[in-house]
């Protein structure tokens, strides 16, 4: 969930603030660089933040009244890498909060570090370690975007329980009756957003192929050690044939 306008005390809204700063003005960099040094990628990118502001406006109703939604961040943290999406994340968020009253202004440092920051981060840790051990991309993907969701709402289940411990159990009881409760919900729409991440990426490999293979979407981990040995030549063709492998595999 979005936590909403107010229902941080402003000690905690202002930590979180403070936290999620620096990661958002790095990404800012990033992005400028990115769009000076490859203006070709612009439309890609911007496709990347609209899949976010869309999947992560979705919301579902939940049990006690609250409500869970996808989040949209697995992809644009394979494509650009968790800094851009800091930034891209940071604008849906506000976005929303603007104009649709998801989350609020006074929240939105709480909400950018649990779905900006930490759910693109922990999406593509764990994107590259399984690529490096040569896990197929499709497959890759959906663990990165089901991560990406589920890490989301831990860390707002932490945030929350942070605020309102439980009056007789602590920070560790009301971690457990947040994160039971969003889990009900949340498990689903986790694999559900992992699934369409998948079917996005197919996509993607049939109409700009060039592009993910500039931005190292094929690059798997034998493929990354044997460049550095001198063999970059082999590592464009298996890059290539990994793409290949994957057209196929939507066009049969």
């Amino acid at each position: 969930m979005h936590i909403a306008e107010g229902f941080l005390p402003p000690a905690h809204a202002v930590a979180w603030g403070v936290a999620s700063a620096p990661f958002v003005v790095h990404g800012v960099r990033s992005l400028t660089r990115e769009v000076r040094e490859h203006p070709e990628s612009t439309l890609l990118i911007g496709a990347s933040g609209a899949f976010t502001f869309v999947l992560s406006a979705l919301k579902l109703p939940s049990v006690t009244g609250s409500c869970s939604h996808p989040t949209g961040t697995g992809l644009g943290a394979i494509l650009f890498r968790p800094p851009i999406m800091a930034v891209l994340g940071t604008i849906t968020l506000l976005f929303q909060a603007l104009l649709l009253a998801h989350g609020g202004l006074t929240t939105l440092g709480a909400n950018v570090f649990s779905m900006a920051i930490v759910g693109p981060w922990a999406g593509y840790g764990v994107y590259r370690l399984l690529r490096r051990f040569d896990v197929p991309l499709m497959v890759a993907v959906f663990f990165a975007a089901f991560v990406a969701d589920l890490s989301t709402y831990c860390v707002t289940s932490v945030q929350l329980a942070l605020a309102f411990p439980d009056p007789s159990s602590g920070f560790l009881g009301a971690l457990g009756k947040f994160g039971s409760i969003f889990a009900v919900t949340q498990i689903p729409l986790a694999v559900s957003e992992g699934l369409l991440t998948v079917l996005v990426m197919r996509l993607l490999v049939q109409s700009s192929k060039g592009e993910l293979t500039r931005l190292g979407v094929f690059l798997a981990g034998k493929r990354s050690r044997s460049g550095t040995n001198g063999t970059d030549a082999t590592n464009q063709t298996n890059e290539t044939n990994e793409a290949n492998e994957t057209t196929g595999t939507v066009t049969r």
